[in-house]
Parts: C-alpha cells; sequence; structure tokens
C-alpha cells in the first residue's frame, strides 16, 4: 500500500512538472508562427463568442435566484435596501468569475480537448511534427492566449446580466426600491472588486485551458484505453479536473486578495 502511495503521489508530481512545461512552451511557441492573427481570431471565436450564449443565460438565473434568496436573508433583518450591494459583490468577487470559467470549460474546454485527442489518435499531430510545425503553437498556443482575453469579457458579461437579474427579482417582484438597489451597488462596489473579480478570471482561463490541452494532447498517455474511448476519458478528466482547478485556484486567490 505504500508503495502504491508512493507511485502515485510521485506519478502525480511527474504529470505537473509536464503539465508546467507544456504551458510554458506553448505559451512562447506562438511567436513565430505563421498566420498568427488569424489563428488567434478564431481561438477566440470558438472559445468566446460560441459561449456567449450559455453565460448571458446562466448569468440571468443566478442572478434571478441570488435576487430572490438574497433578498429574504436579508428581510430577516430589515436591510431589503442592501440588496443590490450583496447581489453585485457576490456575483463580481464570486459567483461570476467561477460560474463563467465552469460554463466556458464545459462548452469550450471539452470540445478542444475532445478535438486534440482525436488529432493525436488520428496522427495529425506525428504529421505537424513530420512537417517540421510546431505543434503546440500551431493547436494550443492560440487557445491560451484567446482564453487569457475571453475568460474576462464573458465574465463581464455574466456580471452584468445576473446583477439585473437580481434587480428584476427584487425591485420588480418583491418591491425593493429602484434607487435604493442602484445607489447601494454603486455606493460599495469600486474598482478594486472589479479587479478582483478580473484577476481570478485571467487566472481561471489561463489554468483549465492548460488543463483541457494537455489532456486532449497527451491522451495516447493519460488514457487507458485506446481509440474513441481514450479520447472520451480524457475529456471527461479533463472538465473534471478543470472545475475542481477553479474552485481551488478561487480559495487560495481569495485569500492572498484578503490579505493584500
Amino acid at each position: 500500500m505504500i508503495r502504491k502511495l508512493g507511485q502515485a503521489g510521485i506519478g502525480a508530481v511527474a504529470e505537473l512538472g509536464q503539465l508546467t512545461l507544456f504551458t510554458l512552451q506553448s505559451l512562447v511557441s506562438l511567436f513565430g508562427q505563421r498566420h498568427t492573427g488569424e489563428k488567434l481570431i478564431r481561438a477566440v471565436y470558438e472559445m468566446g463568442v460560441r459561449c456567449v450564449p450559455i453565460v448571458l443565460i446562466v448569468g440571468l438565473f443566478t442572478g434571478l435566484v441570488l435576487g430572490l434568496q438574497l433578498y429574504y436573508v436579508l428581510s430577516n433583518f430589515s436591510s431589503e435596501t442592501l440588496l443590490g450591494q450583496a447581489v453585485s459583490l457576490t456575483t463580481i468577487l464570486e459567483i461570476g468569475p467561477v460560474f463563467t470559467a465552469i460554463m466556458i470549460v464545459g462548452q469550450a474546454g471539452s470540445a478542444m480537448s475532445a478535438e486534440l485527442g482525436i488529432q493525436r489518435n488520428a496522427e495529425q499531430i506525428d504529421a505537424l511534427k513530420t512537417m517540421r510545425i510546431q505543434s503546440l503553437g500551431f493547436l494550443v498556443s492560440p487557445r491560451l492566449w484567446a482564453a487569457l482575453i475571453c475568460f474576462p469579457v464573458l465574465t463581464a458579461f455574466f456580471d452584468w446580466v445576473a446583477i439585473w437579474g437580481g434587480h428584476l427579482t427584487g425591485v420588480e417582484l418583491l418591491g425593493v426600491d429602484h434607487g435604493a438597489y442602484w445607489n447601494r451597488l454603486y455606493d460599495e462596489v469600486t474598482f478594486t472588486h472589479v479587479r478582483d473579480g478580473f484577476i481570478k478570471a485571467f487566472a481561471f482561463g489561463f489554468l483549465t485551458t492548460a488543463v483541457c490541452a494537455f489532456n486532449g494532447y497527451f491522451t495516447n498517455k493519460l488514457s487507458d484505453v485506446p481509440g474513441a474511448r481514450g479520447v472520451s476519458q480524457t475529456t471527461t478528466r479533463a472538465v473534471v479536473y478543470s472545475s475542481i482547478v477553479i474552485l481551488a485556484a478561487d480559495y487560495i486567490i481569495t485569500s492572498f486578495l484578503l490579505q493584500a
């Protein structure tokens, strides 16, 4: 048992090292590639534009639920006028970055992992190396850089829609004063809060894209079975690990930001 635990620990450390090297090589591989702009635009479309509908829908219903739940919590203390502040800070600092990242991973991250896994099994990645084309710069690097653009932008969309969803529930349905809702929001939400939310969005985008790309790129090594089942296995693994990374990174980043 001790030997197995040791082997598992060494394997986890080795895989973490491979992921780190893979990510760093992917970041620098974009430079010197041909048609860099076209690849980046396509990656932004896949990770950003295509995820806008799901982010807006989830953001709206999240705001509606937040407005409803927080209203009844605050009403116990006769503090319904604080609803705008509560909804906005909860969304901007925590729920917005986390939910947006999970939605993008579920749609774009899983698709990217599956696509890279299929390309690995079809030996397309090996063909790129045979043609002396940098496979990381061609397949992975544009997506990493696109994530740094798309995650903060989509997080801003989520925050905006969620705050309006809280307004719809609290003001339109439950009777909270319109002016009180927005005045508390304007008075309490500062640039520091927005900055902290965007820091999380940057971190989540970078980490989850690296995890999804790594699992798809090395599906032949990380899966227990070959072929389509192996791609399915590594895609599921990528989504699960990315979700765990989001929550773990959220805790770590929050700890640092609160102490700063």
